[in-house]
C-alpha cells in the first residue's frame, strides 16, 4: 500500500463546488486541511464538528467519510465538506486507480484498502486529479 501525496496546492476543480455537493454550516474541531477526507464526530463538545477521517480502525464513525475539505480551516473556524466533484490534489497519480482512507495518515489517501479504509472513495482521473466517489458508487 502507497499512501497519495498531496501536492501544492490542493483544491477543487472549479471556484465554487455546487450547493447540491455540499455541506455547510459546519465548525472544524482540529485544523482542516483542503482535500482532507472527513467525519462528523458526534461525541465532540459541541456535537458536530469536523475532524479529518481515518482508516485506521474498522466500523468505527471516524472511518465514516462524510466529504472532503473545500479549503484549509482551524479549529473553531467553519468548514465546507465537499460530498462529490474533482479536486486537484496530487502528482504521477495513475488514472483510473481507486482511493482509499488511509489508516496511516489522518485525512489522506491510500491506493489500497486500509482496516477502516475498505471501500474507495475516489479515484484517479488523471496525473493530478482525483474524483471523489458518492457513497455506493463502486458497490
Amino acid at each position: 500500500m502507497a499512501e497519495v501525496a498531496k501536492g501544492q496546492p490542493v483544491s477543487y476543480s472549479s471556484l465554487t463546488p455546487p450547493q447540491s455537493a455540499t455541506i455547510n454550516g459546519l465548525i472544524a474541531a482540529e485544523a482542516i486541511a483542503a482535500g482532507d477526507a472527513c467525519y462528523i464526530d458526534t461525541a465532540s463538545s459541541p456535537p458536530g464538528r469536523v475532524k479529518k477521517a481515518s482508516g485506521a480502525a474498522a466500523d468505527n464513525t471516524v472511518s465514516v467519510v462524510a466529504g472532503f475539505a473545500f479549503q484549509d480551516a482551524s479549529a473553531d473556524d467553519p468548514v465546507t465538506l465537499v460530498t462529490e466533484g474533482n479536486f486537484r490534489y496530487a502528482a504521477a497519480l495513475t488514472p483510473g486507480t481507486r482511493l482509499f482512507l488511509s489508516g496511516t495518515v489522518a485525512g489522506g489517501l491510500a491506493d489500497a484498502a486500509s482496516t477502516g479504509g475498505t471501500v474507495p472513495i475516489a479515484y484517479a482521473i488523471d496525473a493530478t486529479r482525483i474524483r471523489i466517489v458518492p457513497a455506493g458508487l463502486f458497490v
